[in-house]
C-alpha cells in the first residue's frame, strides 16, 4: 500500500493559526493527571503562556465568541487550500497565501487576548485544556514578512513536487524534451511497480529526485530556519520538539524506540528474504548478499511498500491470488462503485454513511480538463460537520481499494466528532486519525471478506493460503514501518542540530541505511536533496503519525475482533457487520481530542500503552516460515558508504 497524506486544515485550538496539511498539535493537549499514562506535560511548563486576568466567566464568553469566528476562518482557509490543491494555478496560490495571511492576523490577535487570562488557575479542567491549546501560536508568532516567506516556501516546494515530470527511459539521451511528460501518479508509479529493468528503474528513480528534491534544497534550509524561529518564540527548543508536543508525552521518543525494537527482528527477516529473491533476479553484481538493497528495485519510489514484488515473494504462487484487481476490472466496477462498497463496510458496523456533500464535491478521479493538481490521496474537513470530501486520482486496482478505506476512515472520524466543541474536533492524536481506516482495512483485505462481497472468486483456506495473505500484508505494513519511523527522526535531527545542514543528504541516507537497509543506485552528493522527493517533506507534513497508526491499528484490530466475538487467528478476523465492534469504535471516534490519547486507547484496548505485540501476533505464522527460508548469517546488512550501493 502506501503511507498517505491526509490534508486537514484546522485552526490550532479554537482561534489559532491555520495549519494546512497537518493536524495542529495544539488540539491534542490535556491537563496532567497522576492517573494518566504516559507522563503529560505540566501546566507550569514555561512554554505555555498565561496572563493575570482571573475572570473565568469572561474567559468562557471569550471562547464562545471566538469559536464562531474560528469556524468561519477555518472554512475559508480550507476552501482556499482545496482550490489550490485541485487546480495548481498561480492565481489560486496567491489566494491561498492571502487567506493564510488573514488567518495569521486573526490568530495572532486572538492569541494576545487568550493569553491575557490566568487560565492555569481556572477551576474547570476543560477550560484549562482549552486555553492551554491556545497558548501556543505556532508559525503565526512570526512577523508578517517571515510568515509570508514561510508560506511561500512551502507552497513552492509542494508546487515543485506536484508538477514534477520525467522523461521515458532510453538508452540514449532524450533529445525531444516534449516527451518528458511522465507524471507521478499514473506513469511513474506504474513503471516503478511493474518494470524489472534495472536501468529503467534507475533512470526514473534518479530523474524524479532531480525534478523534485534537488530543486528544493535551498528553500528547505530557509524553511528549517523559519520553523525553528517560530518554535523558539513559542517556548520550544526547536521545531522537532514542537511537533512531538502533540503526543503529550515526555517519554515519546523512548517509547517509540521500544516499539521499534519489538518488531525490528521481523523487518530484518523480511529484508533478508526479499534480498535473496532479488539477487536471483538481478545478480550479485547488483546486490551484495550481506549488503543493503538498491532503493529503486523494491516496487515503489521510496521503497516503502514492496507489494509490487508479490509475484516474486509470494510463498506459494500456485495458490489463488488475493489480488482483486482483475475482478474489479472484469466486473467493470467504476471508481464510485469502489467508494460505495467501502461505505457499505462502514455502515455494516453501524457507523455513519457519507454525507450528500461528500458525493457532490469530492474529486475521486483525475479531472479530464487537463488541469494540474495534487493527486496525492487526501481527506478534507470543511469545518461545518457536513462538508467533508476526498480528493484522489483513483485507479481501479486492489491497492487503491484499500486506500479508499483509509481515506474514508478519516471522513468517518470527521463525521463522528462533529458534535464536539470545535476545539476538540481532531484525532486523539494524529496517529489515531491515520489508524481508523487502516484498522478496518485489516478486515477488508482478508480473503474471506473479499469473497463475501463478491470480489474474490476462490480462497485457499489452508496454511499455505494463509501465508500468502500474510506475506501480502507484510509487503505493505512491515516494509513501511522503517520509513514511518525514520522520516521524522531525520527531521527532528535536522531541526535540532545546525551542523547537519551542510550534510542534509548524507544524513538522509544514513537514516535509510540504518533503518531500511537500502542504498542509492547512483552516487548521491550534497547537491541533491533526496528527502524532498517525498511529498510529506516537501509539503511540511509530520510523518510519525503514520508509524504510530501502523502500530495502534493492530491493537485496535485485536480489540475490535474480540468485541465481534472472533475466536480464530487475528489475521483471519473480519469484523464486517459487527455492530458491537462498530459501537466500540464509535465510542472513541465521537470523543475527538477531548481525552488524552492514552485514555482513548484504553477505551478500545484496555491498555494506555502503544505496543507492537499485537502486530507480532498477527504475523506470527509468517515469522515462523521466514525463519525457515533464511539463515541467521543472512540477516542484516553492512555498507561503508551510505551515499552509494556497495
Amino acid at each position: 500500500m502506501f503511507p498517505r497524506l491526509t490534508i486537514i486544515c484546522l485552526i490550532s485550538g479554537l482561534i489559532g493559526i491555520i495549519q494546512c496539511n497537518t493536524i495542529p498539535h495544539q488540539l491534542d493537549i490535556i491537563i496532567k493527571s497522576p492517573s494518566t499514562s504516559p507522563q503529560l506535560i505540566d501546566d507550569s511548563d514555561s512554554k505555555y503562556k498565561s496572563g493575570n486576568n482571573t475572570d473565568e466567566a469572561a474567559a468562557r464568553a471569550f471562547l464562545k465568541a471566538q469559536e464562531i469566528e474560528a469556524v468561519k476562518i477555518c472554512r475559508k482557509s480550507v476552501q482556499a487550500e482545496w482550490n489550490f490543491a485541485s487546480n495548481l494555478t498561480e492565481y489560486n496560490k496567491q489566494v491561498l497565501l492571502e487567506t493564510s495571511r488573514q488567518s495569521a492576523n486573526f490568530a495572532k490577535e486572538t492569541w494576545y487576548n487568550a493569553t491575557s487570562f490566568a487560565w492555569k488557575n481556572f477551576s474547570d479542567p476543560l477550560i484549562r485544556r482549552w486555553f492551554k491549546g491556545l497558548s501556543v501560536l505556532g508559525t503565526g508568532v512570526l512577523d508578517g514578512y517571515k510568515l509570508n516567506q514561510l508560506n511561500e516556501i512551502i507552497a513552492d516546494m509542494e508546487d515543485a513536487y506536484s508538477n514534477g515530470k520525467v522523461c521515458p527511459y532510453s538508452a540514449e539521451p532524450v533529445t525531444n524534451k516534449s516527451l518528458c511528460n511522465l507524471n507521478f501518479d499514473e506513469d511513474i508509479t506504474e513503471i516503478m511497480s511493474k518494470s524489472r529493468n534495472y536501468e529503467e528503474l534507475k533512470s526514473i528513480w534518479t530523474q524524479w529526485r532531480d525534478v523534485t528534491g534537488k530543486k528544493m534544497r535551498n528553500n528547505y534550509l530557509k524553511y528549517i530556519e523559519l520553523l525553528n524561529e517560530a518554535a523558539k518564540l513559542n517556548g520550544f527548543s526547536d521545531n522537532g520538539q514542537l511537533w512531538r508536543d502533540g503526543y503529550e508525552s515526555d517519554s515519546f521518543e523512548d517509547d517509540l524506540e521500544i516499539i521499534w525494537n519489538q518488531f525490528e527482528p521481523l523487518y530484518k527477516l523480511l529484508h533478508a528474504f526479499t534480498r535473496k529473491k532479488l539477487i536471483a533476479i538481478y545478480g550479485e553484481d547488483k546486490i551484495k548478499p550481506n549488503g543493503p538493497i538498491p532503493a529503486h528495485i523494491l516496487g515503489n519510489m521510496w521503497a516503502q511498500s514492496w507489494s509490487s514484488l508479490g509475484d516474486l515473494l509470494t510463498p506459494f504462487p500456485n495458490k489463488p491470488s488475493v489480488d482483486i484487481t482483475d475482478n474489479i476490472l472484469a466486473k467493470n466496477l467504476s471508481v464510485v462503485d469502489m467508494f460505495r462498497i467501502s461505505e457499505r463496510f462502514f455502515t455494516s458496523l453501524g457507523l455513519k454513511p457519507m454525507t450528500d456533500k461528500f458525493w457532490k464535491y469530492s474529486i475521486l478521479e483525475r479531472p479530464s480538463d487537463g488541469r494540474e493538481m495534487t493527486c496525492h490521496a487526501s481527506a478534507w474537513d470543511f469545518c461545518d460537520g457536513d462538508d467533508v470530501r476526498i480528493k484522489m486520482c483513483t485507479q481501479r486496482n486492489m491497492k487503491e481499494f484499500i486506500v479508499i478505506h483509509h481515506e474514508m476512515g478519516h471522513i468517518q472520524y470527521y463525521i463522528q466528532y462533529k458534535n464536539q466543541p470545535y476545539v476538540f474536533r481532531g484525532g486523539a492524536n494524529p496517529g489515531f486519525h491515520e489508524a481508523v481506516g487502516d484498522t478496518l482495512a485489516l478486515s477488508v483485505s482478508t480473503p474471506t471478506h473479499l469473497k463475501t462481497i463478491g470480489l474474490l472468486d476462490e480462497i485457499s483456506a489452508d496454511s499455505e493460503g494463509d501465508l500468502n495473505h500474510l506475506m501480502s500484508m507484510a509487503l505493505d505494513k512491515i516494509a513501511f514501518l522503517p520509513v514511518g519511523y525514520l522520516m521524522d527522526r531525520y527531521r527532528w535531527k535536522v531541526f535540532a542540530d545546525n551542523s547537519t545542514h551542510s550534510s542534509l543528504n548524507r544524513l538522509w541516507w544514513e537514516h535509510r541505511l540504518r533503518y531500511q537497509g537500502i542504498c542509492p543506485p547512483v552516487r548521491r552528493t550534497e547537491q541533491d536533496f533526496d528527502a524532498g522527493s517525498k511529498y510529506h517533506i516537501a509539503a511540511n507534513v509530520p510523518y510519525i503519525r503514520y508509524f504510530v497508526s501502523y502500530i495502534i491499528q493492530f491493537q485496535f484490530h485485536k480489540a475490535l475482533c474480540q468485541a465481534a466475538g472472533n475466536t480464530g487467528p487475528l489475521y483471519q478476523c473480519d469484523i464486517y457487520q459487527s455492530r458491537e465492534a462498530g459501537q466500540l469504535l464509535s465510542n472513541v471516534l465521537s470523543l475527538g481530542s477531548s481525552k488524552h490519547w492514552s485514555e482513548a486507547l484504553e477505551i478500545i484496548t484496555g491498555s494506555k500503552k502503544m505496543s507492537a505485540l499485537p502486530l507480532m501476533e498477527y504475523f506470527a505464522p509468517l515469522i515462523d516460515w521466514l525463519k525457515t527460508q533464511v539463515n541467521e548469517d543472512e540477516i542484516g546488512w553492512v555498507s561503508s558508504d551510505p551515499m552509494i550501493c556497495p
